[in-house]
């Protein structure tokens, strides 16, 4: 099976993530649906915490929003968040992820084994780096168009 990527055209530029099946299939297919529904398109980045992450997937921009479908069961492993790593946002209660994702700005290894790996940036860090810090920020990014793609 060859890898997948979720491919972010954000208002900062391209970042790339390497979908993580072997951690989350569950996430992953969610992640993919919804991309691929175009759901993704035009959310704003709503929570971004200089030196820890960049959270979107809320349709509302408010931090409590989410998609239609039913909440995912958590699909925890030990693997690390560090920079560059993709995990499902989620409430205080575990089975609680929907579509909201957070990208880590540095290593967040705290968060391990408490909230669901499902990615990995492997290309555009430095246009995460760049989106506008706030929770939420006065004048937050985007993600513009958000698509699946195989590697070639």
């Amino acid at each position: 099976m060859s890898d997948e990527f979720l491919n972010i055209e954000t208002s900062k530029g391209k970042v790339v993530i390497k979908l993580r099946p072997d951690l989350a299939p569950k996430h992953v297919e969610r992640v993919k649906k919804l991309a691929t529904e175009g759901f993704y398109d035009g959310i704003i980045f709503h929570r971004v915490i200089d030196g820890f992450m960049a959270q979107t997937g809320d349709p509302t921009g408010t931090g409590t929003g989410g998609s239609e479908y039913e909440d995912l069961k958590a699909e925890f492993t030990d693997e690390n968040f560090g920079r560059g790593t993709v995990g499902m946002a989620r409430s205080s209660y575990p089975h609680s992820a929907n579509s909201q994702f957070f990208i880590c700005f540095e290593d967040a290894s705290f968060l391990n084994s408490q909230y669901t790996v499902w990615g990995e940036v492997v290309e555009g860090m430095e246009a995460v780096d760049a989106i506008n810090k706030g929770e939420p920020p006065s004048n937050p990014d985007k993600m513009i168009k958000v698509s699946v793609k195989n590697a070639a």
